[in-house]
């Protein structure tokens, strides 16, 4: 057991280590996927075997329930098409071999870092997990080493080093509580003794200290107030590490503020968790809509489509009830996989106009049909559109809302979402439709000059969507995994 819960960290390990030894080569340039492909299937088989019972191992510090194999799954999941698609971006970019070696190695540890995060037993293997995604993907952020790269890589350390501060203060605020409550010092930050033992905690202390993670936490997951990184640092960095952070570093972020709802329940209440996440998710959603009405650049676009997605998760975790915690679960999958297409196919548009400007890009469909194609079938699904899993997972979220007594919010989320949706469909549609704009400077797409992508990078875009319509027609054998997990979660 330990083999297989050490494995979903050792995959991507030893493929940031060989990068290290022996750079980036045609040897060597598949190791990521290949890394991520190990990543998931360690992911399945462990979720067959903790889907009824966790299972622990090297000593304490690691374990595995349906909640975490399930977020392994989205790991995997997204860190596939986004590995794959890694050699030829860096290639259609002509990466130095040293630049390249360097992203290899920040990539792999990087992905080894989430797979931590959800495996850690602990609140503090957790931070510590989350931190170390911080420093490595600082340094992706700013791969192109441009003044804009540059500044968006401080802005997203400055931002979320402040928030990993406050969550590591809310941490030693709940081990004092917990000591206080007589939980020997070896269990005091392990989820299970904190919950089990949450009644006996200090319900001023805990109270803060709850604040604080949800706080801290939501930084990193891009929620509002602390979100203002995530734009500039998914418009500078490489489109495949922009398909990681969006995709799943947001999420591995809300991962941790779901552990410590299910923790600040059990010793306050619904009440206090519900009220910040309410507040934090519906602020999301208007920061969202507002800047996305005005927005002229695409990746920023995105970026800002991703707040507005941790806002709904927000409220949808605000919710709590059973409906609610099984369509967050199911968004998260969903939403990663649609986002990690979203932006594979926003890197292929930044190379064809030269930019990221929206008015730049027109006529995209008639020259690169199925990079047209990938980023139009990504929007519809971030937009909730059948048959992709976000449409259920966004259903489940507005009916459980209004059936728990919380319509008022359902509401406020659901015609903020509507705004998102028309600014979303209006500027996605004038990339994808109409002739090629006239402007001095602006991106020519003449129809007879197609644009073919390598097999690697149209085969990453196809995987992301067929996941995510796979997902929206039928669970399968997710069903069971989820449903254990929302009862990890509390959701009974």
């Amino acid at each position: 057991m330990t083999l297989l819960l050490t494995a979903p960290i050792a995959a991507p390990a030893l493929a940031a280590g060989a990068y290290a030894a022996f750079g980036w080569r045609r040897g060597t340039a598949w190791l990521g996927a290949v890394a991520a492909v190990a990543l998931l299937a360690a992911a399945i088989a462990l979720a067959v075997h903790a889907v009824d019972a966790p299972r622990t191992g090297l000593g304490g510090l690691l374990r595995a329930d349906a909640l975490s194999a399930f977020m392994l799954i989205v790991i995997g999941a997204v860190a596939v098409p986004a590995t794959l698609a890694g050699p030829g971006h860096l290639a259609a970019e002509r990466t130095a071999a040293r630049d390249a070696r360097r992203y290899g190695v920040l990539t792999q540890g990087f992905v080894a870092a989430m797979a931590l995060a959800v495996l850690a037993a602990s609140l503090g293997v957790l931070w510590v997990a989350i931190e170390a995604t911080t420093i490595l993907t600082a340094f992706l952020v700013g791969h192109r080493r441009t003044r804009n790269a540059t500044e968006a890589a401080w802005k997203y350390v400055v931002i979320c080093s402040t928030g990993i501060a406050l969550a590591f203060l809310g941490i030693v605020l709940l081990h004092f509580a917990a000591r206080h409550a007589h939980v020997p010092s070896s269990g005091s930050l392990d989820w299970t003794q904190l919950t089990a033992r949450a009644a006996q905690l200090d319900a001023g202390v805990t109270r803060i200290a709850v604040a604080l993670l949800i706080l801290g936490f939501g930084a990193k997951a891009g929620l509002a107030p602390l979100h203002a990184w995530l734009p500039d640092a998914h418009g500078q960095a490489p489109a495949p590490v922009s398909a990681l952070m969006s995709g799943v570093l947001l999420s591995v972020a809300f991962y941790a503020v779901l552990r410590v709802k299910v923790i600040a329940d059990a010793a306050l209440g619904a009440g206090p968790a519900r009220t910040l996440l309410l507040t934090a998710g519906l602020a999301s959603l208007a920061v969202a809509a507002a800047l996305l009405l005005a927005q002229r650049d695409y990746k920023r676009m995105l970026a800002y489509s991703s707040i507005e997605h941790m806002g709904l998760l927000a409220v949808g975790a605000a919710i709590g009830t059973r409906l609610a915690v099984l369509a967050v679960l199911l968004h998260i999958l969903g939403h990663g996989l649609a986002k990690s297409v979203a932006f594979l196919a926003s890197g292929h548009i930044g190379r064809i106009s030269g930019g990221s400007r929206i008015d730049a890009v027109r006529g995209l469909a008639a020259r690169a049909p199925l990079v047209a194609g990938g980023f139009g079938a990504a929007v519809l699904a971030l937009l909730g559109f059948p048959p992709f899993g976000p449409f259920a997972s966004e259903l489940g979220i507005f009916r459980a809302g209004f059936a728990a007594g919380l319509g008022w919010a359902a509401g406020i989320a659901l015609v903020l979402l509507l705004l998102v949706m028309g600014a979303l469909a209006a500027r996605t549609g004038r990339m994808l439709l109409g002739a090629p704009p006239d402007a001095p400077g602006a991106a020519k797409l003449p129809a007879a000059l197609p644009v073919r992508l390598p097999r690697a990078d149209a085969a990453a875009l196809v995987l992301g969507l067929l996941g995510c319509a796979a997902i929206g027609i039928g669970l399968g054998p997710l069903r069971t995994l989820l449903d254990h997990a929302a009862t990890v979660l509390g959701a009974h």
